[in-house]
């Protein structure tokens, strides 16, 4: 296991390369969703969401174009969009037979006072990017706005020192809306169909401290328990998933030492999450990204760009990237025949890359 804080940086993946272990193993193509970076440019690739045409549709944060629109052969069909400069997640969910779009964007924007050299001195002036008040975003899936959901202060929830800059959503059946604050203040905000709000729960001082949440960059629905739904809500910097009622209450904790992981994307019985980082020495470290895999008991059962999971007396073991893969993975879609396309967050303005699944 890399055990250093000085790494290489990941390599870029070469097609044809295979990646995975068992039953989960993928042939990489890295030239699936590369476009003219001139007309067609991105600066992170955030997240992705499958429409019921089977589009492919991303989010990025570059001010000339938010949503990138592919076939599923990686080719450009659209891209538009220059409202969402913090742009970081998307979910499209189908109502009654029609495609809606949710967008959350995080209130990040690029800064037109940066020094050309500054991007991880967050509270600088000139930094590449600085923070704003963040929103979710309701739109018909042809980029018409519907409803916004913005700082909770306006509905009492929140105080105007806290800070509101959200990272993901997730729709329940009913239509109710969850709210990921992860760059803000660590609340789950739960609002109706109709964006009104209901209830909150996290941050970071709950006398039960397992309600507490850092950096809580991810949210899902698990489709696998039908008569109880429960939500998965990341807790990045804890190493953890956290398990919670659709009302709020903890269930319990989905631990995964050694990754800074992302929200799930549930395939089956199975359950697929974004590494950004790879937690070394107490340290969230650059450049090391990966996919990792869970099964039905929600155990890891494949990481994609990191050494093969491991349990001793039925505890995972810390997990940690390979360094020849990925940068820093960010958001992932699976296809019907199991392909993933994965974004990543800081990686050299690069394009998607596709996972090409080898059935056994």
């Amino acid at each position: 296991m890399q055990n250093q804080l000085a790494t290489p940086k990941a390599a870029i993946p070469v097609d044809g390369d295979i990646i995975g272990n068992g039953d989960f193993q993928y042939r990489i193509n890295n030239h699936w969703g590369k476009l003219d970076a001139e007309k067609t440019p991105v600066e992170n690739c955030h997240d992705f969401s499958i429409d019921s045409q089977g589009r492919i549709i991303m989010v990025t944060d570059h001010p000339a174009n938010n949503f990138i629109v592919y076939d599923k052969q990686g080719n450009l069909i659209e891209a538009w969009g220059t409202e969402y400069p913090g742009a970081h997640a998307i979910e499209i969910v189908n109502e009654n037979g029609e495609d809606f779009i949710y967008v959350v964007d995080s209130g990040w924007i690029l800064n037109r006072h940066w020094d050309g050299k500054s991007t991880d001195a967050w509270d600088s002036p000139y930094n590449k990017v600085i923070p704003q008040a963040g929103f979710v975003a309701k739109l018909t899936i042809d980029g018409r706005l519907i409803f916004t959901i913005g700082h909770p202060q306006t509905v009492g929830a929140y105080t105007p020192d806290m800070p509101f800059r959200p990272t993901d959503v997730a729709i329940a059946t009913n239509g109710d809306i969850y709210i990921t604050d992860g760059y803000g203040s660590d609340f789950v905000l739960q609002y109706d169909s109709q964006g009104r709000f209901i209830r909150c729960w996290g941050g970071h001082d709950n006398v039960d401290t397992s309600y507490n949440l850092t950096n809580t960059h991810g949210i899902s629905i698990d489709p696998r328990q039908t008569d109880n739904p429960v939500l998965l809500v990341s807790s990045r910097a804890e190493q953890c998933l956290k398990q919670f009622s659709l009302t709020g209450e903890y269930i319990g904790r989905i631990d995964t030492p050694g990754a800074w992981i992302h929200g799930p994307v549930f395939d089956g019985e199975h359950f697929y999450a974004a590494v950004c980082w790879s937690d070394i020495k107490g340290k969230n470290v650059d450049d090391s990204g990966f996919i990792s895999i869970f099964n039905s008991a929600n155990k890891v059962v494949s990481n994609l760009g990191a050494n093969p999971p491991l349990y001793i007396h039925d505890q995972l073991q810390p997990m940690c990237s390979n360094w020849q893969v990925f940068k820093h993975v960010h958001g992932l879609c699976i296809d019907e025949q199991g392909d993933i396309y994965v974004g990543q967050w800081r990686a050299d303005q690069s394009y998607p890359i596709k996972l090409e699944k080898i059935n056994s």
